[in-house]
């Protein structure tokens, strides 16, 4: 039977209106200029509002070759719904205002039977926005091509199960024919989200905001998860898709394809120069194979 996830942010995070939205996705991707690369397997990008965020999604997105992508995994925080586990849908179709994306049932299937999952229920996974947000992008990038779409709304999960988690997941990235897009904003600065770290030795509260995220950023960039727990403890930079990033970082460490992530372009919502200010952080990254450099045949 089956069961339409809406689009129910579209009208307030996003346009509804199918050629606006196009049109700006276009331009977004446009201006980021990329060169496709198949050798691409997996995105991180924001999930903000696109005025706030879509120019920088279109970092992770425009390096996407579709030629050979069958299936998209979508790995989500979650907002409002408190789970220790990960969740699968119950929804068929995806739907996004340039297009609706089918979800692949017989993965997810496969998912549930290692008895290590939950399904959300249809309330929670219209809520959540943290999937949606890479919806149109991923219709836009796909059109033309058969693509299904896995979302997993991850939990708050431990490390063990982060660990166990990314090991259940590395197989899938191993297939050429997978894609993952992961979900996370960066750091959420100001009293409003009660985080207020201020190195003073940077300048500008927004310049240690950048500083902050980019130790972050680099810590990722190794592939360490454990490294990237030891941050997030020491400085608790409020990474709303940490969890996400971890599983992605776990699953690294278990496939084996060499797989390196690598970012792209970093924005802050607006520069905190006094501690009354508030801002958001969005990073884009790309996760390449990590082929051994060719030698150069020529003379």
């Amino acid at each position: 039977m089956e069961r339409v996830r809406r689009a129910s942010h579209a009208g307030s995070w996003y346009t509804n209106n199918a050629s606006k939205l196009d049109e700006e996705l276009d331009g977004w991707l446009r201006d980021a200029g990329l060169t496709k690369s198949p050798d691409v397997r997996a995105v991180i990008a924001p999930h903000a509002g696109y005025s706030y965020s879509g120019r920088c999604a279109a970092y992770a997105f425009g390096n996407i070759d579709p030629t050979n992508i069958s299936r998209v995994f979508l790995l989500g925080p979650s907002h409002h719904y408190y789970t220790p586990k990960c969740a699968l849908t119950r929804a068929t179709i995806y739907s996004t205002p340039i297009g609706d994306l089918p979800v692949d049932h017989e993965v997810i299937e496969e998912l549930n039977t290692t008895g290590k999952f939950e399904f959300m229920d249809h309330s929670v996974d219209e809520a959540e926005h943290s999937m949606e947000m890479h919806l149109p992008y991923l219709s836009k990038v796909f059109q033309g091509h058969n693509v299904k779409v896995v979302p997993i709304l991850v939990g708050a999960l431990n490390s063990q199960n982060e660990a166990m988690y990314g090991q259940l997941l590395s197989k899938y990235l191993d297939d050429p024919k997978n894609f993952f897009s992961i979900s996370s904003d960066f750091c959420h600065w100001g009293t409003r989200f009660s985080y207020t770290y201020y190195d003073k030795s940077h300048g500008a509260i927004h310049k240690s905001i950048e500083a902050l995220d980019r130790m972050g950023m680099e810590i990722i960039e190794t592939g360490n998860p454990n490294a990237f727990k030891q941050y997030l403890q020491e400085y608790e930079n409020t990474i709303c898709g940490r969890h996400p990033i971890s599983v992605f970082l776990n699953m690294l460490q278990h496939c084996s394809s060499k797989v390196k992530i690598g970012f792209v372009r970093y924005e802050q919502s607006s520069q905190c120069k006094s501690m009354r200010d508030s801002s958001v952080s969005y990073a884009s990254a790309a996760a390449k194979l990590d082929t051994p450099a060719e030698e150069d045949e020529q003379d």
